[in-house]
């Protein structure tokens, strides 16, 4: 998988790709980001990629020119399978959308700033509007570090337990169970029997039905029509 990010503030960007699960990624040759700075494609001595609003209004708008120039020269260099805007009133980010994003080739994500883009971007370039919830950043960066690194992670390879995504929260419509480590009693605090009884039916079995309480007790919205 590739990865292109387009921003105003790509320092934004430099600390979550460097790091971890995604810098591992790109070491095994999985997958790929890149961030492009926008200002590279604007004209004059300012390298100005906003303007006022028409019609009057707080706050600034990211202009057409600049974001048409930079998308139309990387889709020269691949095609992508989706062209992502990050913006508060897209589709609300999830685990079934990470699990299909997952599956594509080419990705490029164009961050939201000041008070979005020129609407006619959207209208020309955008295949899918993403918003990771219902509130305001001050711009898209965080919320495409958020994207790409809930993607990246589902690739076969990624992790080096490839059952590990499979279990995570919201794969099943339901959250994770309790998860224990060693020492099995501290301060009196025991780690569940059946956790350290070896067999492996009883274990799912009591997996299973604290996913399904956790889920009851903390987000039963997950488990309306089912």
């Amino acid at each position: 998988m590739h990865i292109d990010i387009v921003t105003v503030v790509p320092g934004l960007l430099e600390g979550p790709f460097s790091h971890s699960i995604l810098k591992r990624a790109e070491e095994k040759g999985l997958a790929s980001v890149k961030v492009h700075n926008l200002r590279d494609y604007a004209t004059g001595k300012q390298k100005q990629v906003d303007d006022y609003a028409f019609g009057g209004g707080a706050g600034m708008v990211m202009m057409i020119e600049p974001i048409a120039r930079c998308l139309e020269h990387l889709q020269q260099q691949r095609t992508y399978d989706e062209i992502i805007y990050m913006t508060p009133d897209g589709k609300t980010f999830d685990q079934q959308m990470a699990n299909e994003l997952s599956l594509k080739g080419n990705l490029l994500i164009l961050c939201g700033h000041y008070k979005g883009v020129d609407e006619r971007v959207r209208e020309k370039f955008i295949t899918r509007e993403i918003s990771i919830g219902d509130f305001v950043l001050s711009g898209g960066e965080l919320a495409a570090a958020v994207v790409a690194d809930a993607v990246i992670r589902l690739i076969p390879g990624v992790l080096n337990d490839e059952t590990s995504a499979l279990t995570d929260s919201f794969q099943d419509g339901l959250l994770a169970p309790p998860v224990y480590t060693r020492p099995a009693e501290y301060e009196g605090m025991k780690v569940p029997e059946v956790l350290l009884s070896g067999h492996q039916a009883n274990i799912e079995t009591w997996r299973f039905e604290a996913s399904v309480r956790r889920t009851k007790e903390r987000r039963p919205d997950l488990l309306e029509g089912k």
